[in-house]
């Protein structure tokens, strides 16, 4: 049977104002009328319904998720009481499903992502796990075809291509690459056989922990301790003190990277990672000027410009260009593009003034 875990637990620095603490990135409403993770559990449809999902998130995040999703029971929703990065966080989840279903098979997602449309990715998990299926030493990851030489992704580096069931090509995974430089993008792009890693995997729940198992003896034992203690009045010390004593390493670098059975499918839906304010301009287009504007504003001589503010503010702008807006009650963002990874730095900044009401 298909469950799917979603992973929920990122910070989104690079949306601040917008995200904060207590409102990160995936429980904004960045791309449509829903939140990002409303629209992750929602594209599932009815091939993963609300029962065979799993979202592990912050403890801190655990109240605000569960209002966001009332079809979830509350127990589907995991508050990680410390950030151990990805592989803990899908070990725990993978222990947890084969309690409940040892022949479970695993989608794994992150919540932040924009994924159109939904019957076509549906149909591509579909397509995933009849490979898990056919092979269950199989571990099956999604690469999306770039379009171009992005710096911020990792990559995967397809092998053969395989035979398999109708859908979309499938190939062995040659390697995985790190984020490259701009140089090395653009010969990944030029060489036709590479894929921007999307971060989502098919697998059986078994087949993972076993996985963990091998490279990460000390994280299996740990999530297995966990999960043990699931419904128990143990629970939450035990979750507290084992997690916290895991040393965090993502899924990349504790299995993937080592592992022999893995197979890339070329996406066939479109995919953005909505890594940053920009992303607006793909999410939700823009006017004949080149802007891309939401909320209340006004607009004169202004060009490839990202404009956001709230209904009850009006933001106006005269001869601008290439700029980033974005107005929050007490906060306001003025950037220009290409200097938008440095709003990290705003946030870091924040931190150290000890001004925590703006985090």
């Amino acid at each position: 049977m298909l469950h799917a875990m979603i992973m929920a637990g990122g910070s989104g620095t690079r949306f601040w104002p917008a995200s904060r603490h207590a409102t990160p990135k995936q429980l904004l409403q960045l791309s449509g009328e829903q939140t990002l993770i409303q629209s992750t559990v929602r594209r599932l449809g009815s091939l993963v319904p609300a029962a065979r999902v799993l979202v592990v998130t912050s403890q801190r995040l655990v109240d605000s998720i569960a209002a966001q999703l009332p079809e979830l029971p509350r127990g589907a929703i995991i508050g990680e009481p410390c950030r151990r990065d990805t592989a803990p966080a899908i070990g725990l989840a993978a222990a947890i499903l084969a309690q409940q279903d040892p022949a479970a098979t695993m989608a794994v997602m992150p919540a932040d992502h924009v994924i159109e449309p939904d019957h076509v990715f549906q149909d591509a998990l579909a397509q995933a796990a009849r490979m898990v299926a056919a092979d269950e030493r199989r571990i099956v990851t999604f690469g999306v075809r770039p379009t171009y030489p992005a710096e911020s992704f990792g990559y995967i580096e397809r092998g053969v291509a395989l035979p398999g069931p109708a859908g979309a090509p499938a190939f062995q995974v040659a390697r995985f690459r790190e984020k490259p430089s701009a140089e090395v993008a653009r010969q990944y792009v030029e060489a036709g056989r590479y894929y921007w890693n999307a971060g989502i995997f098919v697998w059986q729940a078994r087949t993972i922990l076993e996985a963990l198992q091998r490279f990460e003896p000390d994280m299996h034992a740990r999530v297995t301790a966990i999960a043990r203690a699931y419904g128990s009045e143990h629970l939450a010390d035990t979750f507290h003190r084992e997690f916290a004593a895991i040393q965090g390493k993502s899924i990349d670098y504790a299995v993937m990277e080592h592992y022999d059975h893995v197979v890339v499918i070329e996406a066939p839906f479109t995919w953005d990672d909505v890594g940053s304010w920009r992303a607006l301009a793909r999410t939700h287009g823009a006017d004949a000027d080149g802007n891309t504007r939401a909320g209340r504003n006004l607009v004169v001589r202004t060009t490839n410009s990202i404009i956001r503010s709230t209904d009850d503010h009006l933001v106006a702008t005269i001869g601008i260009d290439d700029l980033i807006i974005v107005h929050t009650p007490d906060a306001t963002l003025v950037a220009r593009q290409q200097d938008e990874e440095a709003v990290r730095e705003i946030v870091k900044l924040i931190e150290e003034a000890g001004w925590d009401q703006y985090l």
